[in-house]
């Protein structure tokens, strides 16, 4: 059985390269929807608690959100590094709360300080779904994202793994001591 959750981000981005108005610097709401797939947890009733997948999934979407993504070859990407830094932002500002922590991968890194994230290939939905993916394949079994973005759309589904061990009183992931960081309850 599935379980799903969406999130609503708002980034901007352009593709670097592009010939076409994509090529300039612009912003999207992009609609990103998350499917996990297990048996349902016998005791709890549920495959896994919907918002535990918003809270583990949402530690890493954030650096997404209100974020600008660029390509790592973008030349617009130092001149804007060199803005942040003029304007003493570059490393934070009191008010830049939300943002999750920051992350490097094959296909992207995250500056949450400064609202950023750095992508190896442009960041189309394709892009997107294959960093969340990356992102998120070993804090929960996901089978199926989609991004929709403007009047752009993708989804890919993934191989379910049904090896995450989880807590027979609440459902979430236990921790690699077999307890659940929730609730405290030991594996059986």
């Amino acid at each position: 059985m599935r379980s799903f959750t969406h999130f609503t981000i708002q980034y901007a981005h352009r593709f670097y390269g592009f010939k076409g108005e994509a090529q300039y610097l612009h912003g999207h709401t992009g609609g990103l929807t998350i499917e996990v797939e297990d048996s349902v947890n016998p005791g709890v009733n549920m495959v896994f608690p919907c918002n535990e997948i918003k809270k583990t999934a949402w530690n890493i979407i954030q650096n997404f959100d209100h974020a600008l993504i660029l390509r790592q070859d973008d030349p617009l990407l130092p001149a804007v590094l060199g803005v942040y830094e003029k304007q003493g932002i570059k490393n934070g500002a009191p008010q830049n709360t939300m943002k999750g922590p920051a992350f490097k991968t094959e296909l992207a890194e995250a500056y949450p300080d400064c609202r950023l994230v750095v992508t190896k290939e442009t960041m189309t939905v394709e892009g997107m779904i294959k960093m969340v993916y990356d992102l998120l394949k070993d804090k929960l079994n996901v089978v199926k994202i989609t991004f929709t973005s403007g009047d752009n759309a993708a989804t890919q589904e993934f191989p379910s793994r049904h090896t995450m061990e989880r807590c027979p009183c609440c459902g979430i992931l236990l921790n690699a001591d077999g307890v659940c960081p929730k609730c405290g309850c030991r594996k059986k």
